[in-house]
């Protein structure tokens, strides 16, 4: 609700994902891109250190890690927790919002890889039609 100068609430317009200022969409990309959407799953399973994390996401590179981990931190899906040690100690996990969108995204893997041998058989057949890529 937006509060204006007469203190009378005025409805906010509902988030529009496909209008092009809607800010659920850069959050989106965020849940759905490669690394959130790997990230969000493996942080799924309990809190990780960096270096864990990325032995996990096989394939992210530190840099990109660090920034899906702070664009996901922004979005208030990652709590991020650094001990006092030396040398220091960063800990990553959910937090109840990360958590709810990490089982909906765990939903679509699980699907998907549970269909996987159609998808293959799906692919073998393009390719044989369009001609090998």
């Amino acid at each position: 609700m937006t509060i204006t100068q007469d203190s009378v609430a005025e409805p906010q317009p509902p988030y529009d994902v496909f209008a092009r200022a809607c800010p659920s969409r850069t959050t989106l990309e965020h849940v759905m891109g490669r690394w959130g959407g790997l990230t969000l799953s493996a942080l799924h399973e309990g809190p990780f250190r960096f270096n864990e994390l990325r032995r996990r996401v096989d394939g992210v590179s530190e840099k990109m890690l660090s920034q899906t981990l702070q664009a996901l931190e922004r979005d208030g899906l990652v709590h991020r927790e650094a001990q006092p040690t030396n040398p220091p100690r960063v800990d990553y996990e959910l937090t109840p919002l990360g958590r709810a969108v990490a089982e909906r995204l765990l939903a679509v893997v699980h699907f998907v890889e549970s269909r996987m041998d159609e998808v293959l058989v799906a692919r073998e057949r393009y390719d044989e039609t369009r001609g090998a890529r």
